[in-house]
């Protein structure tokens, strides 16, 4: 499937799951850039929820500026590389600004600089 952009928010097949990971047909936030979801067949993505998060930043943000019929929190902590068969219609986009939050949320779990 061509044409996945980072920045929107996507369903995504999150089935078979495990534990605590996110699972069934859920929106999912696209984190890798255009080139790599083009000619690498996958996707590193975020699942979302419309449910209220206890945890805040950085395991979750609060989104802001999409047109998803319920308020949503990116779940950042359930990061996945997903194969574009997995993807599914385009259900909005996340604001550049709220991009880079979700980043840094991700590089201050995982310990980046």
């Amino acid at each position: 499937m061509a044409g996945i952009l980072r920045g929107e928010i996507r369903w995504a097949e999150l089935n078979p799951a495990r534990g605590n990971e996110q699972s069934g047909l859920r929106p999912v936030l696209v984190l890798s850039h255009d080139v790599f979801n083009e000619r690498s067949g996958t996707v590193i993505a975020t699942a979302l929820t419309s449910q209220p998060q206890k945890a805040g930043f950085p395991l979750t943000l609060q989104l802001e500026s999409t047109d998803l019929p319920k308020q949503s929190w990116v779940k950042i902590s359930q990061i996945r590389t997903l194969s574009v068969e997995r993807i599914g219609k385009k259900l909005g986009s996340v604001s550049a600004k709220e991009m880079d939050l979700v980043i840094d949320g991700l590089n201050e779990i995982i310990g980046g600089s």
